[in-house]
This record gives C-alpha cells, structure tokens and sequence, in this order.
C-alpha cells in the first residue's frame, strides 16, 4: 500500500484479538513488528504465527502502564530492528461494573493501562520519529469513549481520553511529519468482548447495529493498515470508526 512499507513497527496488546490481527496484517503488509503483549506466551504465539506466514516479528512482553517496562519494550525494539517507525497503541482491558460499585483501584487501574499506557508509549517513540521527521501513530480507542455506555464509565473514560489525547498530539506534531489518529472500533468478536459480556447482551446488541453483525479483528487491523499507509497522508488527528453502523459521524 505504499513505497513507507517494510519499517519497525510496535503494537501494544497484540497477543490476540484486535491486535493481533494488527500485528499480522502489518507484518503482510512487509512491516517489522514489534509484538507486545502483558502474557509473554501469548507474544510469542503470536510471532510464530506471523514467522509462519513469511513475516517478520519478534516478541517484547511487558506492561504498558509501567514506564519502565515501556522503555525496556521500545529499547529491545530497537535493539532487534532500529527505532520504531510506527506506533499502534493497542494494549487494553474490560471491566463491566456499575458507577457506585467501582473501587478507586478499578478506576485507576483502567486509565493507568489505556490512557496512560498510551502516553508512555507515544512518549517513548516520539523524540525519534521527529528526529527523523516521519512517523506513524494509531491510537486503538473505543466507539465508548464517543457514547459511553452503562456499566462501562472507567472504560468510556480512558478512551475518551484516548481520543482527546489523539487530536491535540496531531495538532502538535503533523507539521514535523508525525501522522498521529486514532481507531474507535464497535463491537468486534474477540476473546476481551467473548468473555466479557454475557450472550444475551451480544445478541440483542447485534440486532441493534445497521450492519446487524459484529465485527471481526481482521476488519479494524485492515483501517490501522490504511492510516499507516502513504493513502492516508491527509488523515490528521482523525478517529475512524470500523463499528457496524452503531455510530455514525
């Protein structure tokens, strides 16, 4: 998809689901990728998995919330491959819990790994990729963080946070050569929405989508594939929106 392919690329929380198939489809696309994952085993299931298909990956377990864990990851990176090129700031959780019940720690918990991860990621890469003056940055936030939803506050929240953190760092480094968006997927089927959310609450919801499907992992890593592409060189501090219809803006 463009002459830019064949750089280091990191994806946070690419042990399965969403980022999964991010890392996959941008290690077809002829990316280097750097795979990340809390579960070391999970990344290196999912290096194999590309190493089989032809690509080139290698894993770089640890937590994005940690700021140490954080160099560590962009340092192996780098160690293995050069600076990483492009960022997809993936690595989240779910947790389904009434407002009056959540706990100060579930609160905490929730922004350290989506908001602030995605911070010390972003922080840890930038100073490189406007050293060189080209970079790429796709922030994988949530249709939620547009909507809310109940039960869902801390999560909204932290993508919320996600998206405002998106436009203002565009508006800051666009002009330097750094592309920097964000991807709010809808409901998509993977192990964080399978095992999370009660049957019945996926089939009514399904119902409800002009699509009347969820989406699948492939579909959101192919719109990360295209913001990290050359054909999406005017895409600036933009939040697309691979959700079934559910939101339309």
């Amino acid at each position: 998809m463009g002459s830019e392919r064949s750089r280091v690329a990191l994806v946070t929380g690419a042990g399965s689901g969403i980022g999964r198939a991010i890392a996959e489809k941008l290690a077809k696309d002829g990316e280097s990728v750097v795979v990340n994952d809390l579960e070391e085993e999970a990344a290196r299931e999912a290096v194999a998995r590309i190493e089989e298909e032809g690509g080139r990956a290698t894993a770089a377990p640890g937590d994005v919330s940690d700021p140490e864990d954080v160099r560590r990851i962009v340092e192996m990176a780098r160690d293995v491959y050069g600076p990483v090129e492009v960022l997809v700031s993936n690595a989240g959780f779910l947790q389904q819990q009434p407002f009056v019940d959540l706990t100060v720690e579930d609160f905490d918990r929730m922004i350290s790994v989506h908001l602030r991860g995605t911070f010390l990621c972003i922080h840890a890469v930038l100073p490189e990729m406007l050293s060189a003056g080209r970079g790429v940055v796709v922030n994988i936030a949530s249709q939620l963080g547009q909507i809310g939803a109940e039960g869902l506050a801390h999560y909204a929240a932290a993508n919320a946070g996600i998206i405002g953190l998106t436009k203002s760092l565009a508006r800051e480094v666009s002009a330097q050569g750094v592309r920097v968006n964000a991807v709010a997927p809808g409901p998509v089927n993977t192990p964080l929405v399978i095992d999370n959310l009660p049957e019945e609450w996926r089939e009514d919801k399904a119902t409800e989508l002009p699509l009347g499907r969820f989406g699948e992992p492939h579909e959101v890593a192919d719109t990360v594939s295209f913001l990290a592409s050359d054909a999406a060189a005017l895409y600036v501090g933009q939040t697309l929106g691979p959700n079934s219809g559910d939101v339309m803006l």
